[in-house]
């Protein structure tokens, strides 16, 4: 869940404009995760908005939350083709076929991750340090997730504080921000 921020004026980064940027970025954008229900939602989201932008998802999350089982990679493994089917004709998610099956393809590896690694975090945390989204999005892939571009691995890196990508202007930028995931 987003923590309640205030929206007071402050220096953010250039990109967290509207209402529900500037909370997303003063909430949670660039905070360290840990929680493995958190990175699969934050996995999840930066796969839908391939081609969209973030503002699209941000107002569609709540909508996904619902639909997807709060996020929970275990209940979303279990959705059948019909299930799938009901989803492409709901207009508050992205509508596109490869990235709702690619969802529960993707929970059906991310459990297969958690059952290697005791939890996605771990898994995460073998990427600290000189290893790049590049890597991640290979070995990702490798394991049969789609939508894990090095594009979106980064933009997903940078949201669960993996990277810190926080202008130096901005209020949330301070050396030593980012942690292990």
């Amino acid at each position: 869940m987003t923590k309640s921020v205030k929206t007071v004026d402050r220096k953010r980064c250039h990109w967290a404009k509207g209402a529900l940027e500037i909370r997303y970025h003063d909430g949670e954008w660039g905070d360290p995760v840990r929680d493995d229900h958190k990175l699969f939602e934050m996995l999840i989201l930066e796969g839908a908005q391939a081609g969209l932008s973030w503002s699209t998802i941000l107002a569609k999350r709540d909508r996904y939350r619902e639909v997807f089982a709060r996020f929970d990679p275990a209940r979303v493994a279990r959705f059948t083709p019909a299930r799938v089917e009901r989803l492409l004709a709901d207009p508050g998610i992205v509508r596109n076929r490869l990235k709702v099956a690619g969802t529960v393809r993707n929970a059906k590896h991310f459990l297969e991750v958690q059952r290697e690694f005791g939890s996605f975090a771990k898994y995460l945390r073998t990427f600290a340090g000189a290893k790049t989204a590049d890597a991640l999005s290979l070995d990702l892939k490798k394991r049969g997730f789609i939508f894990v571009g090095p594009t979106i691995m980064y933009a997903f890196m940078q949201a669960v504080g993996m990277v810190n990508d926080h202008q130096r202007s901005c209020w949330k930028w301070k050396k030593g921000l980012v942690q292990s995931a």
